[in-house]
């Protein structure tokens, strides 16, 4: 079993980064989640998440929440805000070898995932998260909240789910998951639910990672073409 803490930053009486009629707290929640649905369809993943709902958590109870499931990877969703562009991830000052590997491959496949971004490179950081955590852990910084066009994309339900995504496949590659046989399809939406994805190519670094997507939604019940 692999134990995966999901961290949406901020929360409750905290919003964030706020800028382009967008919250920091509401993107992050739906990253995340996201991010948890897509881990529901791979074999061995219990996916825990630090809130469920619009709530402020002190850094410490995000890191006892962690450290008491005894998880195998922390993962903590941000969005960036201070007048760049791009994507960035983080992991703690004095890593381990484990941990590094970990952000190499994460940070690598977000980064084919969402495309034509900036790449502000892989960091390290004294952050209360990254340093008290007792597993390997990263913070990822996606996109700048008050950045015109970075925010056009974080209006985008299509790039949001590729930066899920990516995620995902970076979690896949990093600790050999391997997706269920079966599909559940009590999970699939009702076909009133249902509304057309298209994903874009040009979003993506390649023509595969949107094939890739167009698959992923097409399993969860929902129509996907590709444009």
């Amino acid at each position: 079993m692999v134990r995966i803490v999901i961290d949406f930053g901020h929360g409750g009486s905290d919003p964030g980064a706020v800028a382009n009629g967008l919250r920091e707290k509401d993107l992050t929640m739906k990253i995340g989640k996201m991010i948890g649905d897509m881990l529901g369809e791979y074999e061995g993943v219990q996916v825990i998440y630090t809130r469920t709902d619009d709530r402020f958590l002190e850094l410490s109870e995000r890191v006892v929440i962690a450290n008491k499931a005894k998880a195998d990877f922390f993962l903590s969703v941000h969005i960036n805000s201070g007048g760049g562009t791009g994507f960035e991830s983080f992991i703690f000052n004095n890593p381990d070898a484990k941990t590094v590997a970990y952000q190499n491959v994460i940070h690598g496949e977000i980064m084919k995932a969402i495309g034509n971004v900036k790449d502000r490179g892989k960091k390290r950081a004294n952050y209360a998260v990254l340093r008290e955590t007792k597993m390997p852990a990263i913070l990822t910084e996606n996109l700048f909240i008050d950045n015109e066009n970075d925010a056009a994309k974080l209006k985008s339900e299509q790039f949001l789910q590729q930066i899920a995504y990516g995620h995902v496949i970076g979690l896949e590659k990093a600790f050999g998951l391997k997706k269920k046989a079966k599909q559940q399809v009590q999970s699939q939406p009702k076909a009133s639910d249902k509304k057309l994805y298209r994903v874009q190519v040009g979003a993506f670094a390649d023509r595969e990672n949107a094939e890739r997507l167009a698959e992923e939604l097409k399993k969860k019940g929902y129509p996907a073409i590709i444009v």
